[in-house]
Formats: structure tokens, sequence, C-alpha cells
């Protein structure tokens, strides 16, 4: 897809959790190329540190931090490292998220349901606490979390995970209300089905179940994670200067049956 550039981007800090793979390492590379610092942080040490590598390598600028996004601790050193790096935080992407496992909601076990929500939700809500924290006082700042199509409809067999986006949607347009006044904004982007490993992981029990997927898709095919991360920089860009609250489907015209 061709790159777009955002000339208000350059030499910003952008923050990413879940950088180390799909949609977040794919936003992690995008606000690189638009010459933002970017801090990424996910619990991947391994992966983390070769796309670090990479980076570095293309004359980009970033730095990591390796942590849980259900530990509090790990939101506020991803915060405190953009400011001890970089001396500023601009944009924040909330992207750490996992499916769960697949069951009927009489089937599932309560600490399937609290491993999903404190991953997908918990770390939602503790990065934005400490996001807004620092930015507020700046009086500027965009955040974008991920949400998905599951955080406007029932999703059969994945009840904590379309509970669990749901719920970012509520916390994400409560935050846009809350900081509006004060000059920061914050949305949301759905992406729907993207081929991203941990969607690799779940069609990888069957080409039959990929073609399920595919063949539910207007598109007929899956999105990239690039599709994605291009409207969570568009998000985070003066481009969309007056988008606040907002919850971006980027799905392929799948919920519009």
């Amino acid at each position: 897809m061709a790159e777009v550039r955002y000339a208000d981007m350059k030499h910003k800090v952008a923050l990413v959790t879940g950088a180390a793979s799909g949609i977040g390492e794919a936003c992690a590379r995008q606000f690189a190329a638009q010459d933002c610092r970017v801090v990424m942080v996910d619990r991947n040490a391994e992966r983390l540190q070769a796309l670090l590598g990479e980076l570095s390598r293309s004359g980009k600028t970033a730095c990591t931090v390796v942590g849980d996004v259900t530990e509090e601790a790990t939101s506020v050193a991803g915060v405190d490292r953009c400011q001890s790096a970089y001396g500023r935080i601009d944009y924040a992407v909330n992207c750490a998220g996992v499916v769960g496992a697949s069951a009927s909601i009489d089937q599932t076990q309560l600490e399937e349901w609290e491993r999903v929500l404190a991953i997908n939700l918990t770390g939602v809500f503790l990065g934005l606490k400490h996001q807004l924290k620092a930015m507020i006082p700046a009086g500027r700042g965009s955040i974008v979390n991920i949400s998905s199509g599951a955080g406007l409809v029932g999703i059969p067999y994945l009840c904590p995970y379309s509970a669990s986006k749901h719920a970012v949607l509520a916390l994400t347009k409560t935050a846009a209300m809350e900081v509006a006044p004060k000059g920061l904004r914050v949305n949301a982007v759905l992406p729907g089905s993207t081929r991203t490993p941990m969607v690799e992981e779940a069609i990888s029990q069957g080409p039959e179940l990929e073609r399920q997927i595919l063949g539910s898709l207007p598109t007929g095919r899956l999105a990239t994670a690039d599709e994605i991360a291009a409207a969570v920089l568009w998000l985070c860009s003066e481009q969309s200067s007056y988008v606040n609250g907002h919850s971006l489907v980027a799905d392929g015209a799948f919920l519009c049956r």
C-alpha cells in the first residue's frame, strides 16, 4: 500500500503496546517510517529486540520496554521511558490483546475469563491511566485503543473476548469526554479479520476454517496489519484533529450486512 506522509508527526514520540507482532508491530513500523521516536512495549523480549535491531539499522529511533500490560508497573515504565528518553509523549496505541479459548458461556472457565479481560481491558485501562497523566499537563496527545468488530456484535463461543472489546469502546468514549476540554483525543480502531500471527494460529486448525472466514468477508480476503495501522496513524495525525471518541471500523464492510 502507498505510504502517506504526515508532516506533523516528524520527531514526535509514539508509545505502542503489543509492539512485537501483528497490528502493534505494524503501528511501530509505520510510526518509525514517519520519523517518530517509538517506544515499543511487549512481553516478548526476543521479538521486541529483533524489531528494535531492524529499525535501528534503518536509521530509525526507537527503544523498548519488556513487560506485561496487566501489571501497572509496565504502563508506568512505558510512559517513563518516553519522557526519560525523548522528553515527551505525543501518541499512544494500546494494542496488546488476545482472543482466548473458544467455549460456550456455560463452559468458559473463570480463569480464562479473567485472563482475557485482564489483557484486553485492564491493560487498556492501565495504559490510558498513565498515558493521560503524562499528556494532560502538556495539553496535547492522541491515544488509539484497539478494539474489534467483536466490540459491536456478539461473537458466539468467544464471550470474554467480545465482552472485553465492547468494554474498550465504553472506556474510549468515557476517556474522550473527560479529556477533550484539555486538548487530548482518544479514539478506537475496530479491526475485522486481520492476517496476524494470532489469527494465523487460529486458522491453522484446518483449511476449512480459513475458507469459512474468507467466505464471510465481502472483500474475499483478510485485512493486512499495515491496513489497520494506517487507520491508527490517521487517528493520531492532525488530519483527524476534530475526531474524538470515535469507533473507526476497519473490517472491509463485514458488519454492513
